[in-house]
């Protein structure tokens, strides 16, 4: 299918060949036929996309942050990489269309295959031919309404949530700043609700239009607009002002916030709905004790992924007007009348000149407030393509033919590099969610397909390996799927995230008797730590460790935190689980653990066989720019340090040996890789055990349940009892 995409990096508009998405559950695969051109909010970021690397540091400080924050904790080299695959990755346009169903996936009700839908969501509903959308971000449209208007609906719930935030009624007069087309949407809408309307906008035919539509006045915002605007306000106010003032313009003057003060009445409420400087002249603001409120997208629901991916909805008696409904009531109002869309269609566009029409808006030569791309309804609906031609240059022998499921930040920033010019690896195809996601895979790393059907990957037999690198939650039942189509499998951590999916692997090994599994435990490869348990000798006796992580808090509406990726103990503490089990040469059996208010905030203590004790302080409330991780053994009258992959230390006699990592921070992703490869293509054990690798995922679940029941729990369970059943020798046989 095709896709406009865009570089960041560089700024370039491509339109891609890319695959169709994949269908998942809790949402719809959507045929696009019209999706509308936000020229605000697409261009705002194509604009942005041509600055130099200090241009966009200083549109986007929120990113500078992020990185500094990066570069304290993970090092220069791995922030480097991060940054420059985000850079150089195309990103998506688009977030409001219609189109018609063509799959639906299961728990999805309401909607059925071929019915018309209008679809939102800036990482869904996009330009593209084909889209899978959540069944929360989909409505159904109604016979009486045109494709073409439906695909304003996402802006038109934008307009309306802004509405609803000023609590504006039958009667009352409000002042719409900026005219675009949010402006003229809510414009509508207002005087749909009996409420007077007045407008400034730099444009006079935008004003024109929005007079046109039932607005009393709209008016330039200079001094002579402004005045006009004034008499019909005291006019229709009895000179007290307006009631409500919206502000829907952007771009980075002050002036709406400055003029919208003018124009309000005492105690008005005054809404941003746009992106505008809002540095409020405090004095005047607090004179006539302005209300200021924010309006946020669509309404209540957007950016929450329990309710966006996972179709959660809110109960209507605790939230009437969720983002879906918001869309519904928009499409409402336009079947019945009362909205009226067609005076804003400026231009409908052939897809196919995607890129022509970005560039002509971008030169002016495109005006009007309503640009609409058509579809084609003949796209093509292939979820594998076949990118580049097999690579030629000469390979050793044996080989791993590998395949890659998942490519998200991590993937691409600490496990690919790694692997794209091995002479020994030969990369067969990437399998994503999302065709763009599959595609920028494709083109950095050279995969000779790229796909949207991991299944597919995994039933060609051309395919040795996989390295599955997706949410937790998805890593269980992939690495079934895998082992039983008789693949060697790299997952990354963590392995499962609750007892049944253990289970389940472990049933998965028994049934196929594949058991070439590796889980991406990779501290215990890290080139400083290896060096310092070289140093510290073989044990002699019990050792103590403490191992403190300072892991921070999540952002806002991380997908860490939803319920189903287990937490933030199962899905990242198993690595220090895993190093502290290495460095002893043994798994644990017991674990207690503690948290603080923040149930993320554990301490964990794990006893082993020989009577070592290990100590996990997994800390969020710490400085976020601190160092993230101290490892500290002590015992046969040595101690030894690790500060974050650094520096190391070991104490012994009274004298101190210190080493220093030359690359930089290295958590041995490299080593864990080089090690899985030639374990597959020279068919040794691999690089860590099974049991090694049940004991370490077991070992988080009793730290669940020992926050749960404040007792010392066993690691031990029934699901360990099936690990030996599940084992296989070295000669394969079973044991």
């Amino acid at each position: 299918m095709k896709q406009i995409a865009q570089n960041y990096r560089s700024g370039e508009l491509a339109l891609l060949e890319v695959p169709v998405p994949a269908a998942r559950s809790d949402g719809v695969v959507v045929r696009t036929e019209f999706s509308l051109i936000s020229t605000g909010t697409e261009m705002m970021k194509i604009n942005e996309s041509k600055l130099s690397l200090i241009g966009k540091a200083r549109a986007r400080p929120d990113q500078v942050k992020k990185v500094m924050q990066s570069v304290s904790q993970q090092g220069l080299r791995a922030t480097y990489r991060k940054v420059s695959d985000r850079l150089d990755s195309y990103t998506p346009l688009g977030y409001s269309l219609c189109g018609a169903v063509i799959e639906v996936g299961a728990g999805v009700e309401h909607l059925a295959v071929g019915q018309r839908v209008a679809c939102a969501g800036n990482n869904y509903a996009l330009h593209a031919e084909y889209n899978w959308v959540p069944h929360n971000l989909c409505v159904p449209v109604p016979e009486s309404v045109t494709s073409e208007h439906a695909a304003f609906t996402a802006v038109g719930a934008i307009a309306m949530h802004g509405y609803r935030q000023s609590e504006a009624r039958l009667g009352e007069t409000a002042c719409v700043i900026g005219l675009g087309l949010v402006g003229q949407l809510l414009s509508q809408i207002l005087r749909a609700a009996g409420v007077n309307v007045v407008g400034l906008d730099p444009s006079p035919e935008r004003c024109q239009l929005a007079e046109r539509m039932g607005a009393a006045t709209c008016r330039s915002p200079d001094p002579t607009g402004r005045g006009a605007v004034l008499a019909t306000l005291a006019a229709l106010t009895d000179s007290a002002g307006a009631d409500h003032v919206f502000l829907t313009a952007g771009g980075d003057t002050n002036q709406p916030v400055e003029v919208a003060v003018e124009l309000a009445r005492d105690r008005a409420q005054v809404v941003d709905i746009g992106k505008v400087r809002l540095d409020l002249p405090w004095t005047e603001y607090y004179a006539k004790e302005l209300d200021v409120r924010f309006s946020r997208s669509y309404g209540p629901g957007r950016y929450d992924p329990t309710y966006e991916e996972g179709g959660v909805d809110y109960p209507i008696g605790y939230v009437r007007w969720t983002e879906r409904r918001n869309m519904a009531c928009f499409l409402d109002l336009v079947a019945e009348g009362r909205l009226d869309l067609e005076p804003l269609v400026s231009a409908v566009l052939p897809f196919d000149d995607a890129v022509g029409a970005y560039e002509r808006i971008q030169r002016g030569e495109q005006g009007g407030v309503g640009l609409l791309f058509r579809y084609s309804p003949n796209g093509s609906l292939q979820r594998r393509l076949s990118t580049s031609a097999p690579s030629s240059r000469p390979v050793p022998r044996p080989v791993v033919h590998l395949g890659v499921i998942g490519a998200g930040n991590y993937a691409t920033s600490m496990l690919l590099p790694h692997l794209q010019n091995r002479s020994d690896v030969r990369l067969i195809e990437v399998a994503t969610a999302t065709g763009l996601s599959a595609t920028n895979a494709q083109r950095r790393f050279g995969f000779e397909r790229c796909s949207t059907d991991y299944r597919g990957l995994l039933d060609d037999e051309a395919v040795d390996a996989v390295v599955i690198a997706t949410r937790h939650h998805a890593h269980a039942a992939m690495v079934c799927e895998a082992l039983r189509a008789g693949k060697a499998v790299f997952v990354e951590k963590p392995l499962a995230v609750d007892s049944d999916q253990m289970q389940a692997i472990l049933a998965a090994v028994g049934d196929s008797g594949n058991d070439r599994l590796m889980v991406g435990f990779n501290r215990r490869f890290a080139p400083l730590l290896v060096d310092l348990k070289g140093d510290f000798g073989a044990r002699r006796g019990p050792m103590q460790v403490r191992y403190d992580v300072n892991a921070g808090r999540l952002e806002a509406g991380s997908w860490y935190a939803q319920p189903e990726e287990g937490s933030r103990l199962v899905g990242e503490g198993c690595h220090f689980i895993d190093t502290v089990s290495w460095w002893l040469d043994q798994d644990p059996v017991a674990v207690f653990a503690a948290a603080t208010g923040d149930p993320d905030d554990t301490a964990s203590t794990l006893l082993y066989p020989d009577g070592s004790v290990a100590t996990i302080a997994y800390q969020t409330g710490g400085d976020s720019r601190a160092p993230k991780e101290l490892l500290q053994v002590t015992g046969d009258r040595q101690l030894a340090r690790l500060h974050n992959f650094q520096r190391s230390e070991l104490w012994r006699s009274g004298h101190r040996q210190v080493r220093r990592s030359r690359s930089g921070i290295d958590k041995g992703q490299k080593q864990e890789l080089e090690a899985f490869v030639m374990a597959v293509a020279e068919a040794r054990a691999m690089p860590i055990p099974l049991e090694s690798l049940v004991a370490t995922t077991l070992a988080t679940f009793a730290a669940r349940r020992s926050l749960a029941s404040r007792r010392l729990e066993s690691v031990a369970s029934d699901v360990q009892d099936g690990a030996d059943a599940g084992r296989v020798d070295e000669e394969g046989s079973r044991t």
